[in-house]
């Protein structure tokens, strides 16, 4: 039996002779080969939510390529451990805990719901580990302490600073002029702009207007900085260094930096090997943020009608170290495309379950095809995540897939096909569901999407056999003037 003959796990033993994985670094800038610290394992490290608010499409986008990375490294076949932080506690949940009267928990436990609730509608994967901050203050004042012996911090009114200029390397990632800084000069606030760079804060001397969140330590009642959390919690879950650190691109300076001079100065050791940024979401050409104004939320999307896994497809299809302008248009050309997978994935299924035999000439196009499908998509996606290549790969497969499907493909040929794809979208995550019911709703939908962009192509032939595919399945289409509207026969 050939490799090509192989399920798609075992195939991969013959990507893995050809190919090897490359990231584009942003601590060295350079695309570098990935090699795991330990074999066959990857530990990452993802920033996760500050649960002061609910989350807005410009989270998600980051999100959605943590996901990416995740599902393609399990893929390639190596197990990972991910831990994603949840920021329960820092200048914005105290600020907005005690606007609205109630205790930090019960203030952020809403927020902290709709992360999870919303992620699972993007099916994005579920991490290993999602620690929350006020769950490791003894960790994160260990840390402090280790800092304070190394000499790297001083006290001024019951606070700890971090004196950038007593750490050579402060700067390296963001690239800033360590010898421009500003000496003695220090912040207390959790986020400032890179003009503002200087001692930041460590632990923070409770405020009469922190109220009651704070905690007991050697240096007085206070709390953690919103930098020392991140550091506290990837040592303890992924030890040092671990494979990959993740972020949006604004955490470069300062969160991350400040990661890397608090853990490197406590411990002498790195932090991360490869650090991986993805680039900032806009809405009408400028950066989605709260700060601006400017948000846009899942559940707008979702309350305008759009399917949340075309959400996914949006964020999904762009490489993640580029911006990404949102526009409602790239909305229908995703549900579009996703209908193109599902209503191949239909066919190939209904072909295979027939057992019927194929004509030779058939048959024998579908390993090649498959063969190519495999290593074009492994290939763009060992390449730094090179997406828009991968789904060309993956269409090129729909494509002479249902051309072998049109020239006579038997069962055994189009389980193949399907076998493949299903493969890949381990990968995508837009085919699978997490139920039958909720499956055949989000598969018809997917495939009137398709059938509405084969009668604009005037492709009758395709629209036609999509109708009457899904009236053998007992599904019946009624075209109206204001859209296409699906019933079972039995209704």
């Amino acid at each position: 039996m050939s490799d090509i003959d192989l399920p798609a796990p075992a195939r991969l033993g013959y990507l893995e002779r050809t190919m090897a994985i490359t990231f584009y670094n942003s601590l060295t800038r350079r695309t570098e080969p990935f090699e795991p610290l330990h074999p066959g394992r990857v530990g990452i490290y993802s920033c996760g939510p500050t649960v002061y608010d609910f989350p807005h499409l410009g989270n998600w986008r980051a999100n959605v390529f943590f996901d990416l990375l995740r599902r393609y490294l399990r893929w390639r076949g190596l197990e990972v451990f991910h831990v994603m932080n949840l920021t329960d506690v820092d200048d914005k949940t105290i600020r907005g805990a005690r606007d609205a009267g109630v205790d930090l928990e019960v203030y952020t436990e809403p927020f902290i719901e709709a992360f999870f609730r919303e992620r699972d509608l993007l099916r994005i994967e579920a991490v290993e580990v999602y620690p929350r901050a006020t769950e490791h203050i003894p960790e994160m004042l260990e840390l402090v302490g280790r800092l304070e012996e190394q000499g790297l911090t001083y006290e001024s009114g019951g606070s700890v600073y971090y004196a950038v200029e007593r750490f050579p390397d402060y700067g390296r990632l963001s690239q800033l002029d360590a010898e421009g800084l500003k000496a003695g000069a220090r912040v207390d606030s959790d986020e400032y702009e890179k003009d503002q760079v200087r001692d930041f804060v460590l632990w923070k001397a409770r405020k009469p207007e922190d109220g009651e969140v704070f905690w007991p330590s050697r240096w007085g009642e206070g709390r953690p900085g919103w930098h020392i959390e991140c550091s506290a919690m990837s040592v303890k879950y992924l030890g040092l260094p671990f494979d990959i650190h993740t972020g949006g691109v604004d955490l470069r300076f300062p969160h991350h930096e400040n990661e890397i001079a608090q853990t490197t100065g406590a411990t002498g050791q790195p932090l991360a090997r490869c650090w991986l940024h993805n680039e900032h979401l806009l809405l009408e050409g400028r950066k989605m943020s709260k700060s601006l104004g400017n948000i846009l939320t899942l559940q707008e999307i979702i309350a305008r009608g759009y399917d949340p896994v075309a959400v996914r497809y949006v964020l999904l299809g762009t490489h993640y170290r580029q911006q990404l302008n949102f526009r409602w248009q790239g909305l229908e050309a995703a549900g579009a495309a996703i209908g193109r997978l599902r209503e191949a994935a239909l066919l190939w299924r209904e072909r295979a379950n027939r057992g019927v035999a194929g004509e030779e000439t058939a048959e024998s196009g579908v390993a090649e095809a498959v063969r190519t499908a495999t290593e074009g998509f492994t290939a763009a996606m060992d390449d730094d995540l090179n997406i828009s290549e991968g789904l060309a790969a993956v269409f090129e497969l729909v494509r002479k897939g249902n051309g072998l499907l049109d020239a006579g493909l038997g069962a055994g040929g189009a389980g193949l096909l399907l076998e493949t794809l299903e493969g890949f979208d381990r990968v995508l995550g837009v085919l699978e569901t997490a139920g039958v019911e909720d499956d055949l709703e989000a598969e018809v939908v997917g495939l009137i999407e398709a059938r509405e962009a084969a009668r604009r192509e005037r492709d009758w032939d395709r629209a036609d056999r999509i109708r009457d595919d899904l009236l053998d399945r007992g599904i019946v289409l009624e075209d109206t003037p204001t859209g296409t509207r699906w019933k079972r026969r039995d209704a």
